[in-house]
């Protein structure tokens, strides 16, 4: 069994990692289980829920740092080595902020060990808003790949996977399938796909500058807090439907934001005393004030385009609209204690693939937190596992096509490996923590591993393409940006056999 570190034990690590790393110990594949965070975070014992019940984390405390260093500092260091040995410690799962995942991820490969690390795998302090602070994003894969190639080199069975759920959802893995199956069939790669995400965020005026986890303070924000799943998704499908002369290589991005200082102006302090009669008591900015405070934060919401190219032609046309400041099921002035996550998120997600003459795929996932009514069924339209994908196909050019299926949560609940596999995001977050830890035990080939650091550089160019978009714009430049979007061949369907559950042929 392999002894685990987890950096950051925060919010997200308490209610994601630590559950399923519990769950791993329960599986024989965890030995212990230590944590580390910054003074004044967080105390030395920190409570979490299992699946068995109540459990605490012993936690080693460090003093906070810069992020924008390019190596631990030499106190942090000693910290951390004397924790990895007096506790034999095997892999580490960096669950940080964004800002701080490349300095831990550098120092783990100079120990030599695996690392379960957290999207985005790179962000910098006012990416938004300055262009070399956004390109850096990209600068920091291209190292930490290379980083990756010589530590395994050193240690060949060292490990570093990205926490990407959706690459383990059902769902994903179907609409992939899918895609698959009309490329080879016709030769037609994905010609548009149009993603989109909202998660009701609301967050009052005063906020905007008091609450900083999952804010916007450091010049970066929904793009760097849930972006990257959708950077990372949307070339996971289109590499299904790449053939022959059709790679892509290139992609042009081109993004619109809007900052606090727009949703001041969308519902302002006076919209807010008149919708909360209590918020006038508690708020002590002026806008004046908030419209100063909030100068240089980062995006709310982010609207961006992609023109994905093949040898100088345009084979896909994409969007991914990024949505804070949407929908939401928050009803209270004063913030719940869980913050960004009990604090009147929804989660509403739509994926529209067009896939020439030949297929469309619809997918999505909406929520409202079970205020749809009674129902019999619990993933119906609204409830929190409600997920359905729309599959449409010509068949008057191809008669054994069905013109039209509907693949509810049921029918995309399917086999994974030796268990069910059921399309929601938390049970597909447990999956990949759960495939690290069984390649750890020497369960899983290198192969097998769905999202091993190498297939993300195109997530990594996607992320830095939408920063050098807003923060070229926020310098009075050209907001479009093209960048290289050649990448290593990402496995093919069949390579993924006994992985990826497969499907009858629609």
């Amino acid at each position: 069994m392999k002894n685990l570190l987890v950096v950051g034990v925060g919010p997200h690590a308490r209610r994601t990692h630590l559950p399923a790393l519990a769950a791993g110990q329960s599986a024989g594949l965890v030995g212990t289980v230590s944590g580390v965070d910054v003074a004044g975070a967080t105390d030395v014992w920190v409570p979490y829920d299992a699946d068995d019940g109540p459990r605490s984390l012993p936690l080693t405390l460090i003093q906070p740092f810069d992020s924008r260093v390019p190596a631990l500092p030499d106190t942090v260091r000693r910290t951390l080595d004397a924790v990895v040995d007096r506790r034999g410690i095997d892999a580490v799962v960096v669950s940080t902020e964004p800002g701080y995942h490349m300095v831990y991820t550098r120092w783990a490969l100079e120990r030599g060990l695996s690392v379960l690390l957290d999207k985005p795998l790179s962000v910098h302090t006012d990416a938004s808003v300055d262009p070399a602070r956004a390109g850096a994003i990209l600068t920091d894969v291209d190292d930490i790949l290379a980083r990756y190639r010589q530590a395994k080199e050193r240690h060949p069975k060292l490990m570093v996977s990205v926490q990407c759920q959706r690459r383990y959802h059902p769902a994903f893995w179907r609409m992939r399938q899918l895609i698959a199956e009309i490329a080879d069939d016709t030769d037609c790669p994905v010609t548009s796909v149009q993603s989109f995400h909202s998660d009701g965020q609301w967050r009052m005026p005063d906020e905007l500058v008091d609450l900083s986890y999952h804010g916007f303070d450091q010049g970066y924000g929904k793009a760097a807090h849930s972006g990257y799943h959708f950077f990372d998704i949307v070339p996971w499908l289109l590499a299904a439907g790449e053939r022959g002369g059709k790679h892509l290589d290139a992609v042009t991005v081109h993004a619109q934001v809007t900052r606090p200082g727009d949703v001041l102006a969308q519902l302002g302090i006076a919209d807010h005393e008149r919708l909360f009669p209590g918020f006038a008591a508690r708020n002590p900015y002026t806008p004046d004030e908030l419209r100063a405070a909030t100068h240089g934060f980062g995006e709310v919401d982010a609207f961006i385009s992609m023109a994905y190219k093949s040898g100088g032609h345009t084979m896909t046309l994409g969007s991914v609209n990024l949505v804070h400041n949407g929908f939401s099921q928050r009803g209270n002035l004063t913030p719940a204690a869980g913050l960004y996550k009990g604090n009147g998120r929804v989660r509403q997600e739509t994926h529209i693939i067009q896939q020439g003459p030949f297929q469309a795929i619809h997918f999505h996932s909406l929520q409202t937190l079970g205020d749809a009514g009674p129902s019999p069924d619990p993933h119906a339209l609204g409830r929190e596992s409600h997920v359905e994908v729309h599959v449409f196909r010509n068949n008057r050019f191809r008669p054994t096509w069905t013109d039209h299926t509907r693949l509810d949560y049921t029918a995309l609940t399917t086999a994974w490996k030796t268990d069910v596999a059921v399309p929601t995001q938390q049970s597909s977050r447990r999956r990949a923590t759960h495939e690290f830890l069984e390649y750890l035990n020497g369960r899983l080939t290198r192969e097998q591993m769905l999202s091993e650091l190498t297939t993300h550089r195109r997530a990594a160019t996607l992320m830095a393409g939408a920063y050098l978009s807003m923060a070229k714009q926020w310098a009075g430049a050209s907001p479009e940006t093209t960048l290289d979007f050649r990448t290593a061949p990402a496995p093919t369907p069949s390579s993924l056999a006994g992985q990826v559950p497969a499907e009858a042929t629609l």
